[in-house]
Parts: C-alpha cells; structure tokens; sequence
C-alpha cells in the first residue's frame, strides 16, 4: 500500500515551499491538485517546472466554484458527491503507489483536502507537509507586522453576513479577512463601520509576480480577485 501525501505549497512563490515539500514534488510520480474546469490551478502552476517528465497528473476539477451561492443545498450536494469521488479515487492509487496532493497554503487552513482527509485518514496512510499560510505571505509582503504584545488575532470569512463582520471586527486588536473576492464591497463597508478602516490593507495575489497592496480605503472596486485577503493590524505593546 502507498500513501496519501498532501503537499501544503505556501501562498504562490515557489521560494516559499519548505524543503520536504519541494522534495515531495520533485520525487512525485502521480500527483493530484485541485482547479477550475479549464484552468490550470494555482497549485499546478507553482510547480511548474518540478515536476518529473514522466509523472501522471490527475487534475481535481471542481464541478462548481462560484456559479451558485456556497449556501445554497444544490452547492452541498455537488461538492459532498465530488469530494466523496475523489476520495474513493485517491484510495484506489494508493493502494497500489504513492500519491502527492498539491494544495496552495496550508492544507489544513480552509484548504479544499481536508474533505479529502475527513474520508481517507481513519483507512489510509495520509500525511500533510505544512506550508506558509496565505495570510502570512501577504502581511509579510505587505511589510505589516500584524500582531503586537497581547494583541489578539481573527481570521473571518468575508462570505460572513455584513453586521457579524461588523461585530467581530470590534471585539479583535487585529484582523484577517479571508475570502475576500466578490465580496470586497461588503468587506470594505464592514471594516469601515468598526472603525477600522484607516488601519486596513488590501493584498492581491500576495507573493505572486502580479500581486497588489494598497490602503483598503483606495481600493473602491466592488469586486477584488479570487486570491485576496484584508489585513488589519494590531497596535498592542511595542517596546
């Protein structure tokens, strides 16, 4: 029997990846990852040039991304069925050899394997190589220390209704707003009502050779990338 590996790649430069991880890549002789349907995928694309000539790649493609709300029953009901698949799918492989996962990030931090691992690790050999969070790329990139002395630390989904990012905006000393895309307007007037607006950056594609900062107080577009984040920083104890 083989095994799972899960390869967490960082936030998008290649530079970032640890080295078990590049290692894991570059030995890898079935390699799956998640896209779009007719995209190549951020994780294929920071592995580019990695890879073994010979090596058999199985593209994950999501059967819908944004074409319905991720609320909606209808949503569920084909992410379940396509996680479910591809678990059975990735089983059968590692039966016979091992297989690397791709995923950008840290698998383990709103990454899309863990519903592959919630069905795989109570029968399979499955190991996750840590990677450098988006959120750590981009306050880094962003040259923004996010957290000073006792600062606390949140991490909200954008996708949160407008008034529960409002609240949780005010009961944190710093923040990170994940999942941003189309919901920047929403974001962007939720910072905004808690006071923070003047403190809050907006990051694009963070660590990426077209990556985007800016104040978020500039960014008025109502729609931000896929790949985009807003980071709100502390200003706890400096010594």
């Amino acid at each position: 029997m083989g095994r799972i590996i899960c390869c967490g790649l960082g936030p998008g430069d290649p530079d970032l990846m640890s080295v078990r991880a590049d290692r894991e890549v570059r030995a890898a002789t079935h390699v799956a990852y998640f896209r779009k349907k007719g995209r190549p995928g951020q994780a294929r694309t920071i592995v580019e040039g990695m890879l073994a000539p010979d090596v058999r790649e199985y593209p994950m493609e999501y059967p819908v991304t944004t074409e319905l709300a991720v609320g909606s029953e209808e949503y569920a009901r084909l992410l379940a069925r396509f996680h479910d698949e591809w678990a059975d799918r990735l089983a059968e492989l590692a039966r016979e050899t091992d297989v690397v996962v791709l995923c950008e990030g840290d698998p383990f931090f709103y990454g899309s394997f863990m519903h592959m691992w919630r069905r795989l690790a109570a029968d399979f050999p499955v190991e996750v190589v840590p990677g450098v969070t988006g959120m750590s790329g981009c306050w880094t990139r962003a040259n923004l220390p996010i957290t000073w002395g006792n600062d606390t630390l949140a991490v909200l989904p954008g996708t949160l209704d407008e008034g529960q990012l409002v609240e949780r905006l005010r009961l944190t000393d710093a923040a990170v707003i994940m999942k941003v895309g189309r919901n920047l307007g929403k974001v962007r007037r939720a910072v905004e009502a808690a006071g923070l607006l003047s403190r809050a950056i907006y990051v694009e594609r963070g660590t990426m050779d077209d990556e985007r900062i800016l104040p978020l107080a500039q960014c008025c577009e109502p729609v931000g990338a896929y790949f985009a984040m807003v980071l709100i920083p502390g200003e706890g104890r400096r010594l």
